[in-house]
């Protein structure tokens, strides 16, 4: 068999390297010269650890520098609330790591690439399909050379939510509405500053706050299509709002010195009603687009994968159909999750109508507590690696 995936991130590198460890031959293409990228979350949840620690690489993912969250906080103009402990869920990992998506790229297509039957394709963007006979028979693509056909048993569309091969297959997301949008930034960290990942809402105002160590990585959710009025506003304007919430940040928020030190993440939340046709299956953001909401895109993307190479190694390429049905109902639930924190928590946040008593302890309440760690820890229906 022969398998062809477009686009090297978390759903692309990780079947890549199951696949490659079967002894099946695969083609991984990414059309960047290689993974240095923000990532904006970066965040592997226990679901996604264990399924390293069945590779046998979770000793070597915990050598990378990284940064574990045990809860997740809310902090409001009142307090600091718990949301969620994660401590006593079931197994080995009852923490988030927080590390850099390319570091976590670079493990994957490393060890993929220990085996012979793994090639990786760097700068070569995909851009069309050869089908034969009613189904699909591989990708197109270019690069420095010019324009390259790959034939293979399976195509797989990784290549993000604004995939270029589900377009060439005729399929369409259904797109459901979200209220925001997200601006990420840097600053420096200092010692004296919080030591946990958190939440951090105002009324008007919502900002997600993660610790990298030496520095903060921030994420201002602005209003859907806000970024562009906070643009005209001025830089000042972002300083001032960023300092208002975190004004432990003291006179560091001066370091941002122009709308070049951000990026704007637009955000969606769609999937697709059919993921496959004959020889081909998205994955990942090009079957459903997550919000950043509880950060578990990434860990999303890793399930499709795994549960993609259990069924394919197990039924053959035609099997594609039987990985939607495997992957449809935790992809339905974890985006019905996300549009209900949005309806309840943040397009309130947002428009200033959020009653900021309050909030109380949830990781007091045992059965809330054991629901909250469940989903944001293992997620739903979590997979296993089927061959070791």
């Amino acid at each position: 068999m022969r398998c062809v995936i477009a686009g090297g991130g978390p759903a692309g590198a990780m079947l890549a390297l199951l696949l490659a460890r079967a002894g099946v031959e695969v083609t991984l293409l990414e059309k960047h010269a290689d993974f240095l990228r923000d990532f904006r979350g970066d965040t592997i949840h226990p679901s996604t650890l264990q399924v390293l620690d069945e590779l046998g690489l979770a000793e070597e993912f915990h050598r990378i520098p990284h940064r574990k969250a045990y809860g997740l906080d809310l902090v409001t103009d009142t307090g600091v609330s718990h949301l969620a402990d994660l401590r006593g869920l079931p197994g080995r990992y009852d923490y988030i790591a927080f590390v850099p998506q390319w570091d976590f790229l670079d493990l994957l297509t490393s060890q993929a690439a220990k085996y012979p039957s793994f090639r990786l394709l760097m700068n070569a963007e995909a851009y069309g399909l050869i089908r034969e006979g009613g189904a699909v028979r591989g990708l197109r693509y270019r690069d420095e050379d010019g324009e390259h056909e790959l034939r293979a048993d399976l195509t797989v569309a990784a290549d993000g939510r604004g995939s270029v091969l589900r377009k060439a297959a005729g399929l369409v997301p259904k797109e459901f509405g979200v209220p925001m949008d997200v601006v990420w930034f840097r600053m420096p960290r200092e010692d004296t500053d919080p030591g946990d990942t958190f939440l951090r809402v105002s009324p008007g105002r919502l900002m997600a706050t993660i610790n990298r160590e030496t520095y903060w990585q921030l994420g201002y959710v602005v209003p859907k299509g806000g970024a562009e009025r906070l643009h005209a506003a001025g830089i000042e304007e972002l300083r001032r709002q960023v300092g208002r919430l975190l004004p432990f940040l003291g006179e560091r928020v001066t370091l941002l010195k122009s709308f070049e030190d951000v990026s704007t993440l637009t955000v969606a939340l769609n999937r697709l009603r059919r993921w496959y046709r004959p020889g081909f299956l998205c994955i990942g953001d090009a079957a459903h687009a997550m919000t950043p909401v509880f950060g578990v895109g990434i860990n999303l993307a890793v399930q499709d994968a795994v549960a993609t190479a259990n069924i394919i190694l197990a039924e053959g390429p035609s099997a594609v159909r039987e990985v939607q049905r495997r992957r449809m109902f935790p992809t339905r639930v974890t985006q019905l999750a996300q549009q209900v924190a949005q309806r309840r928590l943040i397009a309130p946040a947002l428009s200033g109508s959020l009653r900021l008593t309050r909030v109380p302890d949830l990781t007091r309440v045992p059965l809330l507590n054991k629901l909250a760690r469940t989903f944001i820890g293992n997620g739903v229906r979590p997979e296993h690696v089927a061959t070791r």
